[in-house]
């Protein structure tokens, strides 16, 4: 069974960690309101999901797109606001179920610092202001570490359940949630103080299946397209002659995760590793299997081909954790050095969402990846509507999420370019060029798509993310790419 440490006399951590994680959420609900950025294109294409609501999608589960649908129904408004208002809230759950747990694995005060360290880590800085797959994931993996501290020390056949639907719903947010597995097995194997009964896992794991039924079934009934998508992921695996070998994306990725973590906090992680593999306790050893697993695998990736910085975000949560419990006894300096440093760096970019528009680094946008977007949406309707054509398709993933988003109360039919063989993105997928599109149309991208294209007029673009590109309208017979018919 569990010996959980004792704790510091007073109030209880978990009632401070409450108002500390309503205040954290509220000042960034309100950076998130007073933020000027449009929706990044990822972003668009998750609200897209939520206006078509299915139980999977091209490249994720689905759960982002109800979850986004859910508040901008509620809202009765799809600003950008409220597309990402599930994110700092999600984030704040995230913590509250930290703090949580560990009140039951160390003294008071180290718990809510926990949740203080969590909420001031840069990927949850930055995921507060955009919603994301992994934003919405943290929260049922951040409770089923919970639940299974809780499983372990007591058995418990309705907590077994909730565990299940927390990586259910984990899964259903991102298949990443599937990491879980790796430290669960772990746990029982080298971990006695840690482990769960075997029945209480198999109803944990005959609800999660439960849960994510749906989404195997629509991958089954869709050629397995998401699953063929993460698959596309790890192109290593189809390489002739084997994978080559990638030291430079190594160090790069690790690199990266000083950003994710916080330079000071991800350093000190790093330490912790080593002492908790030389002379760790149990409670130790447990947080490293609920971490570490989670970031090799994705730095073999990073060896064979590539991986973003936010493809290890699972290992965050147990590493916080992890940080906390040892450097509060061997160096609280350190601790909260990190802890501010990261502050600092969450204080910086509520500053700076509210000045997309016009802070500068040199002659472009600091944050022009987050800018321009509707503008090109709104140039290409006034193109489109000055040359008298009620549909536009592209072939850009990108000017097709913006599209879909930006151009969303125009009235015009949106088109993707048709693919034969396999769909290269969504829009592709569910939106291609048919039979019952107008005789002609706007085609949208930098070059005639084919001889019987006739420019219209290009893009009037300013700053932002298209600045530099050379958009042009088109005016097209749709038998550009649909052999006519009678």
């Amino acid at each position: 069974m569990l010996a959980p440490q004792s704790r510091a006399s007073g109030s209880d951590p978990v009632v401070l960690g409450l108002a500390l994680v309503a205040v954290v959420t509220l000042l960034r609900l309100w950076g998130l309101w007073l933020s000027d950025t449009d929706l990044f294109f990822d972003e668009a294409q998750y609200w897209i999901w939520g206006q078509n609501l299915d139980f999977g999608y091209y490249s994720k589960p689905p759960l982002i797109g109800w979850v986004i649908r859910a508040v901008t129904d509620l809202a009765g408004s799809d600003s950008p606001f409220w597309v990402r208002a599930a994110a700092p809230i999600f984030h704040g759950v995230a913590a509250l179920a930290l703090i949580a747990l560990a009140r039951r694995l160390m003294e008071g005060r180290a718990a809510l610092l926990v949740g203080l360290a969590y909420l001031s880590l840069p990927m949850i800085a930055l995921g507060s202001l955009l919603i994301s797959t992994d934003t919405i994931l943290l929260p049922f993996w951040c409770a089923a570490l919970l639940l299974w501290a809780r499983l372990a020390e007591t058995p418990r056949l309705g907590e077994a359940v909730l565990l299940g639907l927390c990586l259910g719903l984990g899964v259903m947010a991102k298949y990443a949630g599937l990491y879980f597995v790796i430290g669960a097995v772990l746990t029982q194997i080298f971990l006695p103080t840690y482990r769960v009964k075997p029945a209480l896992l198999l109803v944990a794991a005959v609800t999660c299946a439960l849960v994510i039924a749906p989404n195997v079934i629509w991958n089954q009934t869709h050629d397995f397209a998401t699953l063929s998508h993460t698959a596309d992921n790890v192109d290593w695996v189809k390489e002739p002659g084997g994978p080559s070998l990638h030291p430079g994306k190594l160090a790069e990725f690790l690199l990266s995760q000083a950003g994710v973590m916080g330079p000071v906090l991800f350093g000190a992680y790093l330490w912790a590793v080593y002492v908790s593999l030389r002379r760790g306790s149990a409670t130790e050893r447990w947080l490293l299997s609920m971490s570490l697993p989670v970031l090799l695998l994705v730095c073999v990736q990073a060896f064979l081909s590539k991986a973003y910085a936010n493809w290890a975000a699972m290992t965050y949560p147990a590493a916080v954790l992890l940080v906390v419990l040892i450097l509060a006894r061997r160096a609280p300096w350190l601790l909260w050095a990190g802890v501010i440093l990261n502050l600092a760096l969450s204080l910086a970019l509520l500053a700076v969402a509210p000045q997309a528009k016009t802070l500068r680094r040199g002659e472009d946008l600091l944050l022009a990846r987050y800018t321009g977007r509707i503008e090109m949406a709104e140039a290409a309707v006034t193109v489109a509507q000055g040359a008298g054509v009620s549909a536009i398709v592209a072939d850009d993933r990108q000017l097709l999420a913006d599209l879909f988003y930006g151009a969303r109360a125009a009235g015009l039919a949106l088109y993707a370019v048709p693919h034969t063989g396999k769909s290269p993105h969504y829009y592709a997928d569910q939106f291609p060029l048919d039979a019952s599109a107008p005789a002609e149309l706007m085609f949208l991208g930098d070059a005639a798509p084919c001889a019987e294209a006739t420019a219209i007029a290009p893009l009037a673009l300013g700053d932002g993310a298209y600045k530099g590109r050379a958009l042009v309208g088109y005016l097209v017979p749709k038998s550009c790419w649909l052999a006519p018919t009678n």
